[in-house]
């Protein structure tokens, strides 16, 4: 084993030490990380996972413990460059980094301070815009593009100054599926080629790539190992508010049925192989046989709420197009020729690629944004009028935005959730009423959060309350963009049922924007795919699902049990190739299998 190039030891941290209520962020953390590693680090919101990525490159410093990098105390102010230089940071919200007006010039930011000679800085530039696939807006204005591209950006910037150690801070939150597997290749390209990487993620299909998982509760080590050590104690992990990748969970439920079927599946791949090396995998097909019944004649699974009884439309949306900076040198066409139409009481999903447009179409849907062409009609409002009554549009369609710290602005929780419907016109016991309402709609206990301060909330905290400002509204549409980015899965799957619940028990029409496929596909009645500013496909999940290869050249993906089945039919197996949750993957796999009882 090599040296250790980090080590973090009885390290302890409180926000606001003085005050009367100090927060206990991290109590007793020692661990080691070794040059070359690649270590993954998870936990529910809250429970210190930032905090602790701020130590490791000196950004925060122990209460109580130290903090090691190389030789260097990071509480040695003399040395503060050398640890800095030694470990580059990818923040979880990208515009806490970005500092320049043009993209090439951010990404030349880091290594010019350090005075990286000007041949080098060029093709370090060139070189780390190549890796996050952002040369075409090397001379674009980073206000200008999407959430994942600037997440992009950022992370081009810290690889431009060549870091011996990277910490990602859900770094690939926001960005679409085939971007997120980009980065993870550069990572671990990164990581093969000798950089220490240390990823703090909510996806735990990415910690089950690292070489080393550490579990993070309520400040301090609950469980570390190797990925197959930790993902194998899913009850552990349920109880720490965490779960495991939805291939091992099917996996899991397959041993189950069958012992001879491995618990320890970390990828798509290893579920693949594993299937047919079972000995109880039967109805094997070769080329030119029949796998047996068409999806016309096999059993339709049970569907998500797919019902699409005709009811009034809620939004309509004709030939939209917009350009940001018309007539400029920095002209950029957002939206080309977008069709969409949402009925009352729908889940409707929007999934498209890093700026295809999604976060300008939302725009539109409750006045933010006017139609420069086409048509944009909500409820009764037509957003082409002039006098058009934006107060009155905006009380009836909610949207929360990508970033929540867009929309707090009060000091503490429940004053920003009051804030709305104060301005209703809400006052004494009922806006009271209305405020607890909304935060224990998202899962924040009135009475614990109400007087939180919002600079002191976890990203997953903040997300939910920017919710919940929007639900104490009681709008008729809600628009969420991302709506479960930098939630632990615990926190992901009670915002699912939130949602669910919006719209049985509040009859709430939703429309979601999200780059994860695995929710929309549990969510929504139908899905549109935007691509470059044009909306390009439509139709119900499984239709939409069942076209990996048409997804892929979008830049988009499949859930991870839909992609496990199409792997299995392209290997033989004749599985029906909709499956859109572990369920259903289970039910579909199942039967191919010779269960115990048999044996």
């Amino acid at each position: 084993m090599t040296e250790p190039i980090l080590r973090v030891e009885n390290v302890h941290y409180t926000y606001g030490p003085d005050s009367t209520q100090p927060i206990h962020a991290l109590r007793g953390v020692s661990f080691q990380i070794h040059r070359g590693e690649y270590v993954a680090i998870i936990g529910h919101n809250g429970s210190g996972k930032s905090t602790l990525a701020k130590h490791l490159n000196g950004l925060l410093l122990p209460t109580q413990g130290d903090v090691w990098v190389k030789d260097w105390n990071t509480k040695d102010k003399s040395h503060r460059l050398d640890v800095r230089t030694m470990v580059g940071m990818v923040f979880q919200s990208p515009d806490n980094q970005i500092v320049a007006t043009i993209v090439e010039e951010d990404v030349a930011f880091g290594p010019e301070n350090l005075g990286v000679p000007h041949v080098e800085l060029r093709a370090r530039v060139d070189w780390a815009l190549d890796t996050v696939e952002m040369q075409e807006y090397r001379r674009r204005a980073p206000h200008l593009l999407s959430g994942g591209q600037k997440q992009r950006v950022a992370i081009a910037g810290i690889l431009a100054m060549k870091p011996k150690v990277l910490v990602l801070d859900e770094s690939t939150a926001l960005l679409d599926p085939l971007g997120r597997d980009e980065v993870l290749r550069v990572a671990r390209r990164l990581n093969d080629e000798g950089t220490t990487i240390v990823a703090i993620t909510h996806f735990m299909r990415e910690a089950a790539l690292a070489d080393r998982v550490i579990v993070l509760e309520a400040g301090q080590i609950a469980l570390e190992g190797t990925p197959r050590g930790v993902f194998s104690q899913a009850e552990r992990l349920r109880e720490l508010q965490l779960d495991v990748p939805e291939i091992t969970q099917l996996a899991h439920r397959l041993h189950a049925r069958c012992e001879t079927f491995p618990r320890d599946v970390l990828s798509v791949e290893e579920f693949v192989d594993a299937f047919i090396e079972n000995e109880g995998v039967r109805g094997r097909g070769g080329e030119g046989e029949n796998f047996g019944p068409s999806h016309a004649h096999t059993p339709i699974l049970e569907s998500p709420p797919h019902s699409l009884t005709p009811s009034p439309t809620s939004v309509s949306v004709r030939h939209l197009q917009h350009t940001y900076l018309r007539g400029t040198p920095l002209e950029s066409v957002a939206l080309r020729k977008v069709n969409l139409d949402v009925q009352r009481g729908e889940v409707v999903g929007i999934i498209g690629h890093t700026g295809s447009g999604k976060s300008t179409l939302i725009q539109h849907l409750n006045g933010l944004m006017r139609p420069q062409s086409g048509e944009v009609c909500v409820l009764d409002f037509d957003l082409r009028d002039p006098k058009l009554d934006a107060r009155a549009l905006r009380r009836r369609v909610g949207l929360v935005f990508q970033f929540p710290e867009a929309q707090l602005f009060e000091q503490h929780v429940g004053d920003d959730v009051a804030f709305g419907p104060w301005q209703m016109g809400l006052r004494g016991d009922e806006l009271r009423g209305r405020v607890r309402e909304a935060l224990e709609a998202v899962g924040l206990p009135f009475d614990s959060f109400k007087d939180r301060a919002l600079h002191s909330l976890s990203g997953g905290e903040r997300r939910r309350v920017a919710l919940a400002g929007v639900l104490a509204c009681k709008p008729e549409v809600l628009i969420l963009d991302e709506p479960t980015a930098g939630l632990d899965p615990r926190g992901h799957q009670d915002i699912l049922e939130r949602i669910v619940t919006l719209k049985r028990e509040w009859g709430t029409t939703l429309v979601i924007v999200s780059h994860n496929m695995e929710e929309i596909a549990r969510l929504c009645d139908r899905v549109y795919v935007l691509a470059d500013g044009q909306s390009v496909l439509s139709g119900n999940p499984r239709q939409i699902f069942t076209q990996p290869q048409r997804l892929t050249e979008l830049g988009l993906g499949v859930p991870q049990v839909t992609a496990a089945m199409h792997a299995l039919r392209a290997r033989g197996i004749n599985v029906r190739e909709d499956a859109l949750t572990v369920e259903e993957a289970v039910a579909v796999v199942s039967e191919q299998l010779t269960v115990n009882s048999e044996q």
